[in-house]
């Protein structure tokens, strides 16, 4: 069973940045597929970013290709998410997920969310 834990959420200006964590404790940190989603207010849940851990492959979803960066930490057992250049329509809660076979859309681990506001 993998636990996840996020943070570092909160209410920010465009343009600012903000830095999420996502500590996962039972299992082996460094066998697990790991990766970032959001869901705004009456839109789906998307995939923001990813990161498998066979090849250490990343994918990012368009609208925050060169803005976000996903890293892992192994010493720590945490998986971040760098924003840059907020935007107002990254407003979202955000959720880290992980797995240690399945990838992108089909992990089964979910972390609670933490809320993530852009004012304009």
């Amino acid at each position: 069973q993998v636990q996840l834990v996020e943070s570092g959420g909160g209410l920010v200006q465009a343009g600012d940045s903000l830095r999420l964590s996502c500590a996962a404790s039972g299992h082996t940190f460094s066998r697990l597929h790991l990766g970032w989603f959001r869901q705004a207010p009456g839109k789906e849940r998307e995939l923001v970013s990813s990161m498998r851990w066979t090849d250490g492959s990343t994918y990012y979803m368009a609208s925050v290709k060169g803005r976000f960066t996903i890293s892992r930490e192994h010493s720590q057992s945490t998986v971040s998410l760098q924003m840059n250049g907020l935007k107002p329509e990254d407003t979202a809660v955000y959720y880290c997920a992980a797995d240690p076979t399945r990838t992108d859309g089909s992990y089964r681990y979910w972390g609670q969310g933490t809320q993530v506001t852009v004012s304009s």
